[in-house]
């Protein structure tokens, strides 16, 4: 906590992770509130959350977006 600021970590599942698949299925997105250096690129849900309590954190998990809500770029 920095300055009476809860941190946050915003993450979310990975969208090309396949069934039954052992790898990490998570992103952080954002961090808010203080710093964090992230060394990694995907991060399995438990590793996540120790980090989260070893810097006293918040985890905000992000719901995905539906297909037919994305935007296509041009």
């Amino acid at each position: 906590m920095v300055g009476g600021t809860v941190m946050k970590i915003y993450v979310r599942e990975r969208q090309k992770v396949g069934e039954g698949v052992e790898s990490p299925k998570y992103r952080i997105v954002a961090v808010t509130g203080g710093q964090l250096q992230i060394e990694a690129t995907h991060f399995r849900k438990f590793e996540i959350e120790l980090i989260a309590k070893d810097i006293k954190a918040e985890v905000v998990y992000m719901k995905p977006v539906a297909d037919d809500q994305k935007k296509k770029k041009h």
